[in-house]
């Protein structure tokens, strides 16, 4: 992983919102944002941690998230004004 990295949440978190990604993040960086979690791509540590705690297969790595679903890289961007 490179440090500029970051991961994102894509659409199976939505409507689901099961918290056991922020439970077990480290630096506290993922939020509320309405409909699904958002992990803050600043404060992110790059642990992935939250990859494996996730029920539904959610999170990717900024680089991995498959192609029908990039729209959440710039909607998890835009959710912190990035």
């Amino acid at each position: 992983m490179t440090p500029s990295a970051t991961f994102v949440i894509t659409s199976p978190c939505i409507g689901v919102k099961d918290a056991a990604c922020t439970e077990v993040c480290p630096v506290e960086c993922i939020y509320d944002a309405g409909d699904q979690f958002v992990i803050h791509p600043e404060e992110c540590i790059i642990c992935g941690a939250c990859v494996s705690a996730c029920p539904v297969s959610a999170i990717f790595e900024d680089v991995d998230v498959p192609a029908d679903q990039y729209s959440f890289i710039a909607r998890n961007r835009a959710h912190f004004s990035l």
